[in-house]
C-alpha cells in the first residue's frame, strides 16, 4: 500500500507540478496518435519543454523584477500584514499536506480527463503548478473546517479538484475565444473567477468604447506600442515615486549596494524584459503544443480544449494587460484602507505578482467586451474584493495565518471563500451541516443539466 502511496506521490509532486514535463507529456502523446515521424515527434517536445521553460524563467525575471515594490509600499502604509502570494505560502502547505496534496492532484486530474470524455465539458486542465497550489488548498480548508484526514480527504479532495478542473476553465472559454479570435484553447490559473467577472462587466461599456489597443497616440509616444519599452515606461514612475517617498528605507532595505534610483531604474527595466522573455516563450509552446494537442483530441477525448497558463493570453492585448494591472493594484490598495479603516482582525497586503498576472489577465478579458474601460473596471473592483475576501478566507485555513502568508488570487478570496464557508458549514454539523451538503448537491446537478445548453463548447466538439 505505501509503494502505491509513493507511486502516485512522485507523480503529484515530480511529473503532475511540473508544468513543462505534462505539456511534453502532452506533446507527446499527441504527436505519436498524429503518427508524425520520429524526428518530429522529437522536436516538438523538446520545443514544447523548452518553450514552457522560457515562459518560467520569464516569469522568475519578471518577479525578481517587480517584487521589492511590495516591501517599498508596505513600508510606505505602514503596515505589517498578510501578503496574499501562493508562493509565500507554499512552505507550509508542502510541509503539512504535501502528500495528501498531491494524491487529491492526481485523482483530481483522472476525474477531470473522465469528465472531459462524458460530457460537454471538454476541457483538460495543464497548468501544473496551479493544479498543485489549488489541491493543497483545497485540502488545508477541508482539514481546517470539516476535520478531514485520510481516505476521507482524498476522496472528497479529488471529487473538488475533478470538477475545478473541468468547470473553471468552462467558466472563461467564451471569453478566451472572444479574445484569441476563436482558438481552441481556455485559461487554466487561479484569476479564472476575475476574467470571468471582467468579462461580463465589461459588457456595461460595449457601446462607444474603443479596444486599449487602438489608442492613437502621438509619435513621441508611440514606444507604448511597443510591449517591452511600454511596460517599462509604465512601471518606472511609479517605482522613483516610492523610492523618492521612502528614499532611507529603499537604500538600508532594498536596494542593497545600489544607489536607490538606479535600482529602480534598473528593476522596471528586469520587469520589462521578464515579459518580453515570457511572451518569446508563449510563443515557442503554443507553436508546438497546439497541433500536438489535436491528436489527443481526435483519438483520446474527442473534442478536447486545452487549459494553459495565463500568459497565453498576454501577446493578443498587451495595453489592456498594463491596465488591468494598474486597475487590480489600485483595487487591491483601496481594499487594504477599507481594512485598515474598519479594523479589520486580518489585513491584506497589495500584492504586486497576483496584481500583474491576475489584474493584467482580467484586463484582456474586460477590453474584449468593454474595450479600456472594461480593462479597468473589472480588475478593480476584483482588486478590492480580493483583498477583503482573502481576508475573510483566512480564518478557515487553519494554522497557514501563522506563517504571514496566504494564498492570494482572485479564485481564493471568491469562489474559494464560498467553498470554505460551505466546508465550514458542513463540519458544524446539525441542520445547517444537511442544508450546505443538499445545496453543494443541487448547484452540481444544475450545472451538469446546463452542460447540454453550453453551445460554446457543443459547437467545437462537432
Amino acid at each position: 500500500m505505501q509503494i502505491i502511496l509513493d507511486i502516485f506521490d512522485f507523480i503529484g509532486t515530480q511529473i503532475l507540478s511540473a508544468y513543462s514535463i505534462i505539456l511534453g507529456i502532452v506533446a507527446l502523446v499527441g504527436l505519436l496518435l498524429l503518427k508524425r515521424p520520429a524526428h518530429q515527434v522529437i522536436s516538438g517536445v523538446i520545443k514544447t519543454i523548452v518553450g514552457v521553460l522560457i515562459i518560467g524563467a520569464g516569469a522568475g525575471v519578471l518577479v525578481g523584477g517587480i517584487a521589492p515594490l511590495t516591501n517599498i509600499i508596505n513600508h510606505v502604509l505602514g503596515v505589517q500584514g498578510v501578503l496574499p502570494t501562493n508562493e509565500a505560502a507554499l512552505p507550509f502547505a508542502l510541509e503539512r499536506f504535501g502528500q495528501i496534496g498531491s494524491l487529491v492532484m492526481v485523482g483530481g486530474f483522472i476525474l477531470n480527463v473522465i469528465l472531459a470524455r462524458v460530457t460537454k465539458y471538454k476541457f483538460i486542465y495543464l497548468t501544473g503548478h496551479i493544479m498543485l497550489y489549488v489541491s493543497l488548498f483545497v485540502v488545508i480548508v477541508l482539514n481546517a473546517t470539516m476535520g478531514l484526514t485520510g481516505w476521507k480527504l482524498w476522496a472528497l479532495g479529488t471529487v473538488v479538484m475533478g470538477l475545478y478542473f473541468t468547470l473553471m476553465p468552462a467558466l472563461v472559454y467564451p471569453g478566451t475565444k472572444a479574445i484569441t479570435g476563436g482558438e481552441k484553447f481556455s485559461v487554466g490559473h487561479t484569476g479564472d473567477f476575475s476574467y470571468w467577472f471582467s468579462y461580463v462587466t465589461g459588457k456595461l461599456f460595449k457601446k462607444g468604447t474603443k479596444s486599449a489597443e487602438e489608442f492613437n497616440l502621438p509619435k513621441s509616444l508611440s514606444f507604448f506600442r511597443d510591449t517591452t519599452s511600454g511596460l517599462a515606461v509604465t512601471v518606472l514612475p511609479l517605482y522613483l515615486i516610492l523610492t523618492f517617498v521612502s528614499y532611507k528605507y529603499v537604500a538600508a532595505e532594498v536596494a542593497g549596494s545600489q544607489n536607490p534610483i538606479i535600482f529602480a531604474i534598473m528593476s522596471s527595466l528586469t520587469f520589462a524584459a521578464g515579459m518580453t522573455i515570457v511572451l518569446a516563450g508563449v510563443r515557442m509552446m503554443l507553436g508546438e503544443i497546439m497541433p500536438a494537442f489535436a491528436g489527443i483530441s481526435e483519438k483520446l477525448v474527442p473534442g478536447a480544449i486545452p487549459a494553459f497558463d495565463c500568459p497565453v493570453v498576454f501577446p493578443y492585448a498587451p495595453t489592456a494587460l498594463l491596465f488591468g494591472f494598474l486597475a487590480m493594484f489600485a483595487g487591491m490598495i483601496v481594499g487594504t484602507g477599507l481594512q485598515l479603516g474598519l479594523g479589520a482582525l486580518y489585513i491584506i497586503l497589495p500584492g504586486v505578482v497576483p496584481a500583474f498576472f491576475a489584474g493584467g489577465t482580467s484586463g484582456i478579458f474586460g477590453n474584449a467586451t468593454g474595450g479600456w474601460k472594461g480593462a479597468i473596471f473589472g480588475p478593480f473592483i476584483m482588486g478590492v474584493v480580493m483583498a477583503i475576501g482573502t481576508g475573510w478566507l483566512i480564518p478557515l485555513t487553519g494554522d497557514l495565518y501563522k506563517t504571514g502568508a496566504t494564498f492570494g488570487d482572485p479564485f481564493y478570496a471568491t469562489v474559494g471563500l464560498a467553498f470554505a464557508k460551505w466546508g465550514d458549514f458542513v463540519g458544524k454539523g446539525g441542520v445547517i451541516g444537511i442544508v450546505a451538503i443538499a445545496v453543494a448537491v443541487a448547484l452540481l446537478i444544475l450545472v451538469f443539466a446546463l452542460s447540454r445548453k453550453y453551445k460554446e463548447i457543443e459547437g467545437e466538439a462537432k
